[in-house]
């Protein structure tokens, strides 16, 4: 994923934040042999893909989802993008794709993909669109093992059958364009 120079437009990322961490969104399912927790400890990173994460709090309507969630929620900025973290601790439904937040919030979807980024690390990423303001949307789901997911549905049954086991880490990270 490549880093954007400009100071995103005012406002994008209380949208986008909200939209990641109220649809608890995320990621992924699709094995990839290159993927590895985003760090041990169970704790949000202060340091992440080269940048320095700040947290961000939640307004009273994600941390109500929050409270409910099977699992830890929070959401960080490194200035130029905004990741929500979850660390899920069992499989649960809660976990779905940020597509169908965004949808769900009136974007429209589209450039969906499959990508690998520098570190070789599978992503599932889409543009969203609304009232002339474009997002980059990256997700995936990485389990105990190192074991990434680009799809919330596999890995939903992947866990429920136990063929993954947790607990997992699911990173949304977006970006103006």
């Amino acid at each position: 994923m490549r880093s954007v120079e400009e100071a995103p437009p005012r406002g994008w990322r209380w949208v986008a934040a909200a939209a990641l961490a109220l649809c608890a969104l995320a990621p992924l399912a699709r094995p990839s042999a290159a993927g590895s927790p985003l760090h041990a400890g169970g704790e949000p990173p202060a340091q992440w893909d080269g940048h320095v994460w700040r947290p961000m709090a939640l307004s009273a309507v994600e941390q109500r989802f929050a409270d409910r969630f099977p699992g830890r929620i929070a959401r960080l900025t490194d200035g130029e993008r905004v990741m929500v973290w979850r660390e899920v601790a069992a499989p649960t439904r809660m976990l779905h794709p940020a597509a169908d937040c965004y949808r769900g919030l009136g974007y429209r979807i589209e450039h969906a993909q499959l990508e690998r980024d520098g570190e070789a690390r599978l992503w599932r990423c889409f543009v969203a669109e609304r009232d002339g303001q474009r997002v980059r949307v990256c997700e995936r789901i990485v389990d105990a093992q190192g074991r990434a997911f680009t799809d919330a549905s596999s890995w939903f049954w992947a866990a429920q059958l136990s063929q993954s086991t947790g607990p997992w880490q699911a990173i949304t990270v977006a970006r103006a364009l």
